[in-house]
């Protein structure tokens, strides 16, 4: 019980913890960006984990007889999980492709949409209740809350789905 009153045993426990959170932002990163085919951005972070891991691995090996760095290195892992989803999320890279069905205003979205510079695609379409209109938007990510907000402020009861994709070829993109 020694270790935990010691600042050594502490200290290492925290840098194992930073390291530790260093390497899942930057793997957490590193796969988004594979999915989303970023080859440099994904080997740069991908060297960079793989160092960084090594690196806060020997530190625990090495400290076996303390338990701290064994809290250190799963409260990091778990850490740099949420770490680098909330840094994902906030750069906002790739495209993602918008379906809004309304049954009542799906010309008066689709022409406000494209006031707002969007591409839009209009399908009547058969539901439930009877016709409706099936939008089809894709837009940069960082675009899918001004999409989100037009489409509401027209049609509240509007039914919306996002889905993330890779355009194959480029058609209209809004820059």
């Amino acid at each position: 019980m020694d270790w935990l009153l010691s600042g050594s045993a502490w200290l290492g426990a925290l840098f194992i913890f930073a390291m530790r959170v260093l390497d899942m932002t930057c793997d957490t990163l590193r796969v988004l960006f594979v999915v989303r085919g970023k080859k440099k951005l994904s080997w740069m972070l991908g060297f960079i984990q793989s160092a960084v891991f090594i690196v806060a691995i020997s530190q625990v090996l090495t400290h076996l007889d303390n338990p701290l760095t064994v809290i250190g290195y799963a409260a990091g892992f778990a850490t740099g999980n949420v770490v680098g989803m909330y840094i994902e999320e906030y750069l906002a890279i790739g495209h993602t492709s918008i379906r809004v069905v309304s049954s009542r205003l799906g010309s008066l979205i689709a022409e406000k949409l494209r006031e707002g510079g969007f591409a839009v695609t209009e399908i009547p379409a058969r539901g439930k209740d009877g016709m409706v209109t099936v939008l089809n938007i894709s837009v940069l990510r960082k675009d899918v809350d001004r999409v989100d907000t037009i489409v509401l402020e027209v049609d509240p009861e509007a039914f919306m789905t996002t889905e993330d994709m890779r355009p194959l070829r480029r058609g209209f993109w809004r820059s």
